[in-house]
C-alpha cells in the first residue's frame, strides 16, 4: 500500500473517529469532547491534503522521469 494511500486510510478513521466525538459531545453537553472531535476531524483533513500533495508530487516526478526516456 502507498504512503499517500495509508495517509488517506488514516485521515478517514480520523474525520469517522471525530464526527462521532463530536456529535457524543454535543448530546451530552461535553464541550471537551465536542472539541476533541473536531480537532480529529481537522487532522483527518490534513491527512488528506498531504496525501493530496504526495499524489500530485509523485506524478509530477513520473511526468519529468518519463519524458527524459
Amino acid at each position: 500500500m502507498s504512503d499517500s494511500t495509508n495517509d488517506r486510510i488514516g485521515g478517514a478513521l480520523d474525520q469517522v473517529k471525530g464526527n462521532v466525538k463530536e456529535g457524543v459531545g454535543g448530546a451530552t453537553g461535553d464541550d471537551r469532547t465536542e472539541a476533541e472531535g473536531q480537532m480529529d476531524q481537522a487532522k483527518g483533513d490534513l491527512k488528506q491534503g498531504v496525501a493530496d500533495v504526495k499524489d500530485t508530487v509523485g506524478d509530477a516526478v513520473k511526468n519529468v522521469t518519463d519524458r527524459t526516456r
